[in-house]
């Protein structure tokens, strides 16, 4: 135990001495203090790839959640919702995720990986609202594996539902 505590106090006595030096130091992808830099990524595209913007409101799976400039560095897990991106000319554009990671990390950075992320305008009420009465229906009848993935639809499909319109 004595060499964990003799450790630890030498790493914080490191980063003590070296605290003077990291401000005069400036890397070249620094983000402008107002702005995140956000990576919005899919398994077979990038949405987003190093684009600065105001914020980020993210649906987590503790409570919605706006991500600003110098927001605290946190991993979180998406759950099916809305992606809402303030990009710099104040234009909004809304992406609906059926689930994912959100992690924001020191220096303004932003990447959220997904495996499935839409325009919220490309989706049809009319064929949510299809949908909806159809995973409701399986959700009560069938295996009990139906019954699961019906569950799973509705949650992705409420979600939608709330969304579009």
């Amino acid at each position: 135990m004595s060499a964990l505590r003799l450790a630890t106090r030498s790493v914080l006595r490191s980063r003590q001495l070296a605290a003077p030096w990291r401000g005069s130091f400036r890397g070249y992808a620094e983000v402008p203090s107002d702005r995140i830099r956000l990576n919005l990524t899919l398994p077979h595209q990038s949405i987003y790839k190093d684009v600065d913007v105001v914020q980020v409101n993210l649906p987590a799976t503790t409570g919605d959640l706006g991500v600003l400039a110098n927001h605290v560095p946190t991993v979180e897990q998406l759950r099916p919702g809305v992606i809402d991106v303030v990009e710099e000319s104040g234009a909004t554009k809304q992406f609906f995720v059926s689930g994912g990671f959100a992690t924001v990390q020191p220096g303004s950075l932003l990447s959220i990986n997904a495996i499935e992320a839409f325009p919220v305008e490309d989706f049809s009420p009319e064929a949510i609202r299809a949908q909806l009465a159809e995973a409701q229906k399986n959700a009560t009848s069938g295996s009990e594996i139906d019954q699961v993935e019906a569950k799973i639809e509705l949650e992705v499909l409420e979600a939608l539902a709330a969304v579009a319109k």
